[in-house]
């Protein structure tokens, strides 16, 4: 018989809906049950693509001895990280304050009031050198709840205090100074062997890349220009990067970037096609135009859902059918080869070059004797040749066994896949990604817009429960003001400044802005009654608090509004203090910064929908690298946004205005001018 997680609409959950576990969603309902019966909360944490996740529940969660173990001493609890980032977020918080790291699956233990005591990652199903089995863990917290609950009680209010004195760092907007300090603490940090920044495990640093872009565009350095080429080569190259269909997993388990963890992110290849993209507008690079490209056609085919947005992942795992036909998950199955499979797939002539250029050896670089699929060198000369290879490839990589998807939408991952299509359209002379970008935010907007509020996440065209949160109405915002600036259509305009007051109004404190708009009881109580938790580091996605300054500030920039530039400037503080110490992890917040010392600069083209010389001006303003560069078109009299207020034609002729703070440049109806101020390549 299915649990409860039947009725969720996220697929992780319903991964366990027949689980041999009572499961609960997170909820009031839980932590009712836990008090009645007097027992812990047991709170498991992961996402649908995770391999570690689907291990464990196979082990442990599937396992009848196990589960009624589990419903015996606890009330469980199942949470989408995806969903619930807010959940996600207290908890890592604790686990990473316990364990001194993080991951998952999270494996969190909490009293009836919400107040994490015990904390770890993936346990076992069996005893381990260094772990558990996560049976004995089971057997150990039940006796310490029943035999010494003073202590965990008296542990659980220690974390909850810790957890709730920890305040967003205080700090000061970068200014010139600390861009350059941080571009050379990065310098400091590159790997100068493989590319990137760091060693193992390596992941994509597509936000850091974007900061190292717009500071070379800002000043000329050459070493930011460097860092962010080698580094955008390197992955372009390496086995993290699909170079069969396109799009890049999560990241890589190796230095080398050789041997990926083959999920698949949403928010990833959003990131990535958008940085590579202004590479390629920046320096003209072709290989960075391709990879810009593939990726965006990868979310195209791969991850497109019927209703037009765009699904949370692809799976790590491959559904591999066994001897007797039953499926099992194996890491990577779709993606690796053997010389043996190249020949056969591409000949005797094609083969043995392919295993050359894409590092496939007899030993393998994988697992069983398989490697994953890395550009060695650059095709160079040989690039048709490689592409006619790739496509023979991808023919025959479609027939195997494919990954499966999380086809839930996230609000925030779709804004940033809207931004980049939008962008890559516009840029690269691609009505289809246009195309797909319009039809994505239309979605967004008839489907996660309730009443004057924003829903997180959606399935099947059905909106789920949980609440949006500060980076879902902030990266929904830069997704439609880069379909604004690509299309110079209203409407997308006038959301992003509706979503621009949400923030100000419903996620903005007198301490500045925070994650979640409405305090979640066990939460708060998880964190000694604090309020809504503000955490202002870029992970794998610009936080909340940077994702919100950059949009506040292409409002106030687009509009005029000093309010707005004010607000931009307090969350950039925020920002600053992690960017100050540890700049790997405020890429976002440190590109949002370089717009703002550089003013940002605003373009406001004026001109006739579909006139020869509006369009040329507008690609032209679009094609311009001066850092947060905003970009608005509209016809003469309009007045929204601010910027195009009182801009008219220039002796008949549309015209371009290149301002900062509203105040702009004489007007000029050439491109080749224009792309001079913008710093775009002519």
């Amino acid at each position: 018989m299915p649990n409860r997680l039947a009725r969720s609409t996220s697929p992780y959950l319903l991964q366990h809906a027949h689980n041999p576990v009572d499961w609960f969603e997170w909820g009031p309902e839980a932590f009712e049950e836990a008090r009645r019966r007097d027992v812990p909360v047991l709170v498991s944490t992961g996402y649908a693509a995770c391999h570690w996740c689907h291990v464990m529940a196979h082990e442990s969660f599937e396992d009848p001895t196990t589960a009624a173990e589990m419903n015996a001493g606890f009330v469980c609890v199942k949470v989408d990280r995806e969903e619930r980032p807010d959940v996600d977020a207290v908890h890592m918080a604790a686990t990473t304050a316990m364990t001194g790291q993080g991951g998952w699956p999270m494996t969190t233990f909490c009293t009836p009031d919400g107040e994490v005591f015990y904390a770890g990652t993936y346990f076992p199903d069996r005893p381990h050198p260094q772990l558990p089995s996560f049976r004995q863990l089971l057997a150990a917290i039940g006796d310490a709840w029943r035999e010494r609950r003073p202590e965990v009680l008296a542990s659980s209010g220690r974390i909850a205090a810790a957890l709730g004195a920890v305040a967003p760092p205080a700090g000061d907007v970068p200014d010139a100074a600390a861009l350059e300090a941080a571009v050379a603490a990065l310098a400091a940090e590159e790997d100068t062997v493989h590319g990137g920044f760091g060693g193992a495990p390596k992941f994509p640093p597509s936000m850091v890349c974007e900061f190292l872009l717009r500071h070379a565009a800002r000043t000329g350095s050459q070493q930011a220009a460097g860092l962010a080429g080698r580094t955008l080569t390197a992955m372009a190259r390496s086995g993290t990067a699909d170079q069969v269909g396109g799009g890049f997993a999560r990241y890589a388990v190796d230095a080398g970037w050789v041997v990926p963890h083959f999920e698949k992110m949403l928010y990833d290849n959003a990131l990535l096609a958008r940085v590579y993209l202004h590479s390629f507008r920046a320096t003209g690079d072709a290989e960075h135009r391709r990879v810009a490209e593939l990726t965006c056609e990868f979310l195209l085919r791969d991850l497109r859902t019927p209703q037009g947005a765009f699904a949370a992942s692809l799976d790590a795992d491959t559904p591999v059918p066994d001897a007797d036909g039953n499926p099992h998950a194996v890491e990577g199955a779709t993606y690796v080869w053997t010389p043996g499979d190249l020949v056969e797939v591409l000949g005797l002539d094609d083969g043995p070059w392919a295993v050359d250029l894409l590092g496939v050896t007899d030993a393998g670089t994988f697992e069983h004797g398989t490697s994953t699929a890395r550009l060695t060198r650059d095709p160079g000369p040989e690039r048709e040749r490689w592409e006619r290879v790739r496509e023979r490839l991808a023919a025959a990589r479609a027939d195997r066994p494919q990954p499966t998807r999380d086809d839930k939408v996230v609000l925030a991952w779709n804004g940033l896949a809207v931004a980049a299509l939008a962008e890559a359209g516009a840029l690269l002379a691609r009505p289809d990604l246009l195309l797909a970008a319009r039809e994505a935010a239309q979605f967004l907007l008839e489907v996660h817009r309730v009443g004057d509020r924003w829903r997180r996440v959606s399935r099947d065209g059905v909106v789920g429960a949980p609440a949006a949160v500060l980076e879902d109405l902030a990266d929904l915002a830069e997704g439609l003001l880069a379909l604004h600036a690509a299309t110079g259509e209203e409407r997308w305009f006038t959301v992003a400044a509706e979503l621009g007051a949400q923030v100000r109004e419903r996620f903005t404190t007198a301490d500045g802005l925070v994650d979640v708009a409405d305090v979640d009881p066990a939460l708060s109580a998880a964190r000694a009654g604090a309020g809504s938790p503000s955490d202002p580091t870029d992970g794998a996605t610009p936080s909340g608090t940077s994702a919100a300054a950059g949009v506040l500030l292409s409002l106030a920039a687009l509009t005029g509004d000093g309010g707005l530039r004010d607000a931009a400037e307090q969350a950039l503080s925020v920002c600053g203090a992690v960017a100050a110490s540890a700049p790997r992890f405020a890429g976002w917040g440190l590109a949002v910064a370089e717009a703002f010392v550089d003013g940002p600069q605003e373009v406001a083209v004026v001109g006739a929908a579909g006139e020869a010389g509006t369009a040329a001006l507008h690609r032209t303003a679009l094609a311009g690298t001066a850092p947060g560069l905003v970009v608005t078109r509209g016809v003469p009299g309009a007045d929204v946004p601010g910027l195009l207020a009182h801009r008219g034609l220039v002796e008949g002729r549309a015209a371009a205005y290149v301002c900062r703070g509203q105040v702009c440049q004489a007007p000029t109806t050439d491109p080749v001018e224009l792309a001079e101020q913008v710093g775009a390549r002519t």
